[in-house]
Order: C-alpha cells, then structure tokens, then sequence
C-alpha cells in the first residue's frame, strides 16, 4: 500500500484529538444552548472518550503486527459500539421505537440504584428525554453526528491497520 504522510504517532494523536474534539463540541453546544444531555448522549460521549484514550495508548506503542491487531480490535470495538448506541438513539428520536414518555431514570442513579447489567440494560433502552431533538446542524441532529463520527472512527482505524506506519 502506499506510504502514509503520517508517522504512527502522528496518525493516532490526530484521532485522539478528534475524538476529544467531538466531545469538547458536544459541552460547548450543551452550554450554549442550555441542553440538558439524556443517557444515551452521555454514553455516546463516553464512548468517544474511551476511543480518544485508545488512540492515545496506541500512539505510544511500537507497532508490532499482534500488537497492530490488538489495536484494531479494540478501536473496531468500541466504534461499532458508538455506532449501536448512536443508531439506537437515532431510532428512539424517530419514534421507530417507542419509549416511556416520561423523563426516565437519570445516569448516576441508575448505576447507584442498579446492578450493572440491569443499569445497562436501562441505559440502552433509552429515555422520553432521548426521544426529543433539541439542536440540529445541517439538519442532522446529534447522534446522527455522532453516528458519522464513530464510522469515521471505524474507517480510520483499519486504514491504519492496514498502512505501515513507523
């Protein structure tokens, strides 16, 4: 394949950064506009955290093919989780699956009240408050956003799998 412009190093800490981005972006347009974030929002934002960690680790190991491999699962991973938690809200804000009208549990309780697995399960299913689209740019709302990110995310990922950067 064709020599990448990047060094391994390099390639990873943009997406780190990219991924604090989405999140930093995320806070700034909360605050501006007074939203108030639902579960599945937290957790897409978490998500995106996690994989910016991910890229952050990566960018200060050697790669070394098993380790390359490891990499890629992990990033693969936790993007195609984003894009399942993503897509679920997307879903849920257009009404193809109902939820309970009611605002719903808030995150700190459920995993205070809850065993974890039944938290989660809470979490995935999504509130009243996942169903309302607050903001919108270029007509796609937030988690769709977040959807592009966590595919391109996905995308990156095996390009750099599959380029030999040193």
């Amino acid at each position: 394949m064709k020599k990448f412009f990047l060094s391994h190093r390099q390639a990873h800490l943009i997406a780190f950064f990219a991924a604090y981005f989405f999140v930093a972006l995320a806070l700034i347009v909360q605050k501006k506009y007074n939203l108030e974030p639902c579960p599945l929002c937290i957790t897409q934002r978490i998500i995106f955290m996690v994989l910016g960690l991910l890229f952050l680790i990566n960018a200060f190991i050697r790669p070394r093919d098993l380790i390359k491999k490891i990499s890629l699962t992990f990033l693969s991973v936790t993007s195609i989780i984003g894009m399942v938690f993503s897509f679920k809200h997307i879903l849920i804000q257009s009404k193809a699956i109902d939820v309970p009208s009611e605002c719903g549990v808030d995150l700190n309780y459920m995993f205070e009240n809850f065993p974890f697995s039944k938290a989660l399960n809470l979490l995935f299913k999504g509130t009243g408050d996942c169903s309302h689209i607050d903001w919108t740019f270029l007509g796609l709302t937030i988690p769709e956003l977040a959807l592009i990110g966590f595919i391109l995310f996905f995308v990156y990922s095996v390009l750099l799998f599959r380029m030999n950067l040193k």
